[in-house]
């Protein structure tokens, strides 16, 4: 039997993914029943495409509560790791500066079920925190990327 899959993630990642499945069980798993309730009343369900677009709805709807559950199971929650405050891991913020124009970005790296690039979480997964995770304040890293080579320099680690 193949193993399941371990998402690791902070703790206000999965409180995150908690909130949104008992908003997708409790509203809109009924918003969705009501529309196909609308849509079996107008008739011919051959030829109805409220019906057809309410069921594909209920489909994806359905398939996201399967994720969240499943994701919420194999959670291993990140614990704050203070012995190495200046070590790039899971669950830390990292600023660093883009060698050699000195542009500065920062990224929390998070597992992958709670990425979101446009909150500047970034998935462990990732070119960027694979290149990072282990690395210390001050030291300068080659970080691979599709575009190609990025040099950075560590700035901080929180």
């Amino acid at each position: 039997m193949a193993t399941e899959k371990v998402y690791p993630m902070t703790l206000e990642g999965k409180e995150k993914l908690e909130k949104e499945l008992e908003n997708l069980k409790s509203v809109k798993r009924k918003e969705v029943v009501e529309r196909i309730k609308i849509a079996r009343s107008f008739g011919d369900l051959s030829e109805n495409s409220e019906y057809d677009a309410a069921k594909d709805e209920q489909a994806f709807v359905e398939g996201r509560i399967s994720t969240l559950e499943n994701m919420i199971r194999n959670a291993k929650i990140i614990e704050e790791d203070e012995m190495n405050s200046d070590t790039v891991t899971l669950g830390k913020s990292v600023t660093f500066i883009e060698l050699p124009d000195g542009e500065e970005e920062t990224y929390t790296i998070v597992g992958s079920a709670e990425a979101d690039p446009f909150e500047g979480k970034i998935s462990n997964d990732s070119p960027i925190a694979k290149s990072l995770i282990g690395h210390k304040v001050g030291e300068k890293v080659i970080v691979q990327t599709p575009g190609g080579e990025m040099n950075v320099k560590i700035v901080t680690v929180k």
